[in-house]
């Protein structure tokens, strides 16, 4: 039988996994996701296996995010209660830190949300809530950071740094040479 402080590692454990494979998930997709249509990159449109990985990375995010949020909620070290978990920066512990990541789980899940309803949503309302993807990346981001010592990890900040390195560059590219016709 596994006693309660073993129960807490295991949650924590599981915690960071779950949140390190969602971040890993979420930055592909995000990554993807303007690489798709971005005018400098306009060989990619069309490709079929780019595509499928932007909307499977952003479908794998949902239960991986759903278990970090489980797996945060039953570890009680952290204390975090149910409302915690939608509601930001109303949390004791690391209230910036948590608070950044609900808000940017919530932003996410916006986005997913809309974009399984975009055939019956304004083309212009459905890409200003997807372009709100930058703002929750960006949470999610100061959330790796703030949030734990797993940041000190050379594989997790290289990958976290490498896709905002990624995101910044495709960002630029886009402003500056436009963007693909839908």
């Amino acid at each position: 039988m596994m006693n309660a402080v073993d129960a807490d590692l295991l949650f924590w454990a599981l915690a960071r996994a779950t949140g390190i494979g969602s971040f890993a998930a979420l930055a592909i997709g995000v990554l993807t996701g303007i690489a798709l249509r971005t005018a400098t990159l306009d060989w990619l449109a069309s490709n079929r296996a780019v595509k499928a990985l932007h909307v499977w990375t952003q479908t794998l995010w949902l239960p991986l995010g759903a278990l970090h949020l489980l797996t945060i909620w039953l570890d009680r070290t952290a204390r975090i209660g149910l409302a915690d978990l939608v509601i930001p920066f109303g949390v004791s512990y690391g209230p910036l830190a948590v608070g950044l990541g609900t808000l940017a789980f919530d932003i996410f899940a916006v986005v997913a949300i809309t974009s399984w309803a975009r055939e019956r949503m304004d083309l212009r309302v459905w890409r200003w809530v997807h372009r709100s993807s930058y703002v929750a990346y960006a949470f999610t981001f100061a959330h790796a950071v703030l949030s734990g010592s797993d940041f000190s990890s050379p594989a997790i900040s290289a990958l976290a740094w490498a896709t905002a390195f990624g995101l910044g560059v495709l960002t630029i590219s886009r402003l500056l040479w436009g963007r693909l016709p839908q």
